[in-house]
């Protein structure tokens, strides 16, 4: 333990010295800077798996927080998990959390298979979970609940990471430990002090005040810059509502300061987190299950969940259909978001094939329409049709898009306009009418993904495309429409 401080503490005080980011929230967001790679890339995958992914699978629903509820409380949600958990597998005070750890074993993990999967159908980034609320740490860590030393036996950064420099994608990890001693507070009354157990569910932090602990606060600091220090991510997420007043910016300003000391002075990493009261200048906001209404001045991220529950559990039900899941995507990307589709792997490390399905219908869109989305930016305007995206975290949108609903990106001074919808009958692009935002005439018109030759005619009523004979993409299509300069 002391080592490890001491490596900290002179790693944290060379950067200090030698960067130009002071820890403060005026000071981040005057200096932080999203990277290319981000911005460009547009796609990336999130990985939620740990503990709570071997539970029987057949499992109520548990909010995703099984670690919490099992142990019930006030919430009908936790009532019915404990009730399942002592018919399952006993009694919360005799088969606690940390019982459940031997049955998440990953044997058939595969994380190589897993990367390669998903570049292929589009991401260019991956972000794991490396700690969820449950204080389990998916790595090699100091914190003694590890995956290393229990469960699969596997440092999974490190093999997330080799997987990721191996097919050229960016590493991102995300921990979600900050509110784990309060998230613990189910289980506090059947802990004995002194015992390993104790260290797992945080018995020396308070439950309600711990955000205004410094032992806890600094124990967090100092759990997340050993993975900064031994993993070197190109991301780090912090998700979490909560967050350690003072240590919070600084440690954002030390994982930059770090970063830039490395290469020149450039940023080339990223820090998400998704508290909304923050100065989202200040780094990468993560508008997790929500969507954005207009185009966002600074890059943002849309983070959806393809299991239904973020943790897997086969009764879990993606309200989102494939189709709808797709044209958010390519609607948050024409607002300047990136978009980030988490995956639940089974526990033993597999990916069950309905979320297979989503991933490999956003590849195929991706596969025809690809050069409108990577390294695109915003255009005048995100696009125009009678499906209005609200705008905030939360109540992301689950309807249908119609042929009306087009979205537009350019990039190289090409326009692109994606339909969010197969069309049945002629495309009118209102927006694109003559003497409305488009001032060039419209040189060449193209259907991405196909050859055939297409008519179009531009009014003051809109550009209208007659229905092509052949439509390339079974979900979306997008048209190139080059200009006249």
């Amino acid at each position: 333990m002391i080592k490890r401080m001491v490596c900290v503490a002179a790693l944290l005080g060379g950067a200090a010295s030698a960067a130009p980011i002071e820890p403060t929230w005026e000071s981040l967001a005057a200096n932080y800077q999203v990277p290319e790679w981000l911005v460009d890339g547009k796609i990336g995958v999130w990985f939620h798996w740990g503990i709570p992914s071997a539970v029987d699978e057949d499992r109520p629903n548990d909010g995703s927080w099984y670690g919490k509820n099992m142990y019930g409380g006030g919430k009908k949600i936790a009532k019915e998990l404990c009730e399942w958990h002592t018919q399952r597998y006993g009694p919360p005070e005799e088969f606690g959390y940390e019982k459940m750890i031997p049955l998440f074993k990953g044997e058939k993990w595969d994380p190589d298979a897993l990367v390669a999967f998903v570049k292929e159908n589009g991401a260019r980034f991956i972000m794991p979970v490396a700690c969820h609320h449950d204080n389990f740490d998916m790595y090699d860590s100091f914190h003694p609940w590890n995956s290393v030393d229990m469960g699969p036996h596997r440092d999974t950064l490190k093999e997330w990471k080799a997987a990721a420099t191996k097919y050229g994608l960016k590493f991102g990890i995300s921990t979600h430990l900050y509110w784990s001693p309060g998230w613990f507070s189910p289980a506090r009354k059947y802990q004995k002090e002194g015992t390993l157990e104790w260290k797992l569910f945080n018995m020396d932090y308070s439950p309600k005040g711990f955000a205004e602990q410094d032992i806890w606060n600094e124990h967090w600091y100092a759990r997340c810059w050993e993975i900064v220090e031994k993993y070197d991510p190109d991301m780090f997420n912090h998700d979490c509502g909560s967050y350690p007043k003072a240590e919070f910016p600084k440690f954002i300003s030390e994982y930059i300061n770090r970063d830039l000391q490395e290469n020149d002075g450039k940023q080339t990493v990223v820090f998400s987190t998704k508290n909304p009261e923050l100065d989202r200048k200040a780094f990468t906001y993560n508008l997790e299950r929500g969507g954005a209404g207009e185009i966002k001045e600074i890059p943002w991220m849309w983070a959806t969940d393809l299991s239904g529950g973020w943790f897997y559990r086969a009764t879990a039900v993606n309200k989102m259909t494939i189709p709808v899941m797709v044209a958010n995507g390519v609607d948050a990307i024409s607002k300047n978001g990136i978009v980030m589709l988490n995956i639940a792997l089974r526990g033993d490390g597999t990916l069950p094939e309905n979320q297979a399905d989503y991933l490999i219908a956003f590849g195929d869109v991706l596969k025809i329409n690809g050069e409108g989305i990577y390294g695109s930016r915003p255009w005048k305007t995100f696009g125009e049709g009678p499906l209005e995206v609200k705008d905030g975290r939360q109540g992301e949108n689950h309807q249908e898009f119609s042929q009306a609903d087009i979205r537009f990106t350019t990039k190289d001074g090409v326009l692109y306009a994606f339909v969010l919808a197969p069309p049945t009958q002629d495309i009118v692009i209102k927006t694109l009418a003559l003497g409305g935002v488009l001032e060039q005439e419209i040189a060449s018109l193209e259907l991405m993904g196909s050859d055939e030759p297409l008519e179009w005619n531009r009014s003051v009523d809109g550009l209208t495309i007659p229905l092509p004979k052949k439509l390339p993409g079974q979900i979306i299509n997008g048209f190139r429409i080059t200009v006249k300069n």
